[in-house]
């Protein structure tokens, strides 16, 4: 199987270094045209949002299945309903972390139980480091859409931290944290391997689907 890699950054290098089959690096010395991006079996991007963004088109005439972390850019309208018209499966996350796939799960249970407390306070405060441009990140909107209720996020950008989460339910009385902290951009790049290989090993109906659900897709077989 052959991968074409949209950018060289920090993730997309480790995606370079733990890929095993056939690769194309595609960056600004080497575009992706329709004709290169052909001669692959699926596409996986960590471009900046805007980069991405002005590739959709190229990437749709190429009905090609795409993994994409690329944050920072707003989907085009419907955009899952012309994935279908194209009959071609895409999959996109703010963080293709497993972990948080688990993390996930563990905040919609809490939106469930915290009517338990008359009063509270809940809070997201997410850390990166000093490079990365859009805050909050992806992944704490994805936290406060999980959570469903009203949620204070904060940011901060300091040094090289790779990626922490905190999600905080504070009451009078007691402080409960859900954590998740990225140790390295290794498990980035896993996750959207992972999700390469799934799209062409599995069959997933046309769309554009988020990491998470996949996953929990593929736990529910």
């Amino acid at each position: 199987m052959k991968l074409a890699l949209l950018g060289h950054g920090k993730t997309g290098s480790k995606v370079q270094e733990l890929w095993k089959d056939q690769i194309e690096l595609f960056d600004r010395t080497n575009v992706a045209t329709y004709e290169l991006l052909m001669k692959c079996d699926v596409v996986i991007s960590f471009l900046p949002g805007e980069a991405f963004a002005s590739l959709i088109p190229v990437l749709l005439e190429t009905k090609k299945p795409v993994v994409t972390g690329s944050t920072g850019f707003q989907w085009p309208a419907n955009f899952s309903e012309t994935l279908k018209e194209k009959n071609v499966s895409w999959i996109h996350a703010t963080n293709f972390s497993l972990g948080v796939v688990v993390v996930k799960q563990m905040i919609e249970k809490l939106n469930s139980m915290t009517h338990l407390f008359a009063e509270k306070r809940l809070s997201i405060h997410e850390v990166h480091h000093t490079k990365k441009l859009d805050a909050p990140s992806g992944t704490a909107l994805s936290m406060k859409e999980w959570l469903a209720l009203e949620c204070e996020v904060t940011s901060a950008r300091e040094g090289d931290v790779v990626g922490l989460h905190t999600l905080t339910l504070e009451t009078p009385s007691e402080i409960i944290r859900l954590e998740h902290e990225a140790k390295n951009r290794a498990l980035f790049a896993e996750g959207a391997i992972w999700a390469a290989n799934y799209l062409t090993q599995y069959k997933l109906e046309p769309g554009l689907h988020t990491f998470q659900k996949v996953v929990e897709r593929h736990l529910s077989l």
